[in-house]
């Protein structure tokens, strides 16, 4: 493209000052259309990802247990009368560290303390970050002669005030141990243990 003094030479014939002029505006204003509706784009995914944002977990669940390093929130329920569910989340709410991989057991308990039914399960998530959730289920398929059901979860978390130190080869540095952290919530199907209200 050259300019001459009438007006701007095309590769098809030579341009006026005013239509070069018109046309260096309409491609702007293209531009800035799609400028716009490129800002626009992300600020309607955030809107809909608020709106698909899960409640807050005391807000929907009616039993909870914490320890210093996650915080467990479920509903008991009875799909079938030989089926004991709990349906939940797991949270880590304030630590930096990350809970890692969070393994629950669901035990029923006769009338001597025996167990004698039981289920396992996992959450998806094998590295629980600080104020993530994730969801747990355990269907546990009962016997008949239970009187309460314990919930067993362990996990491993590797605390930056008690790092258990390994003496690796010459050639490395030390590496650090993540303890196993396990726990014990008793009758957590109870109307009156566990309440998250």
């Amino acid at each position: 493209m050259t300019v001459t003094h009438n007006g701007v030479e095309s590769g098809n014939g030579v341009l006026s000052v005013e239509e070069a002029v018109l046309m260096i505006r309409h491609s702007m204003l293209v531009v800035g259309l799609a400028l716009g509706l490129a800002a626009c784009a992300p600020l309607e995914a955030l809107q809909r990802s608020e709106e698909q944002r899960s409640v807050y977990p005391p807000d929907v669940f009616g039993h909870r247990v914490a320890t210093s390093h996650v915080v467990l929130y479920w509903n008991c329920s009875r799909p079938e009368s030989n089926v004991q569910r709990l349906d939940g989340v797991a949270q880590n709410p304030w630590s930096p560290q990350e809970v890692r991989f969070l393994e629950l057991e669901l035990v029923g308990v006769d009338a001597r303390d025996r167990a004698i039914s039981e289920t396992k399960g996992e959450i998806p998530d094998f590295l629980l970050r600080t104020n993530q959730t994730s969801p747990f289920h355990l269907d546990l398929r009962t016997v008949g002669g239970e009187v309460r059901f314990d919930l067993y979860y362990r996990y491993r978390f590797q605390d930056g005030e008690m790092e258990a130190l390994l003496a690796g080869p010459p050639v490395r540095g030390p590496r650090l141990l993540a303890q196993v952290n396990q726990f014990l919530a008793r009758d957590v199907c109870s109307d009156t243990q566990h309440r998250a209200r």
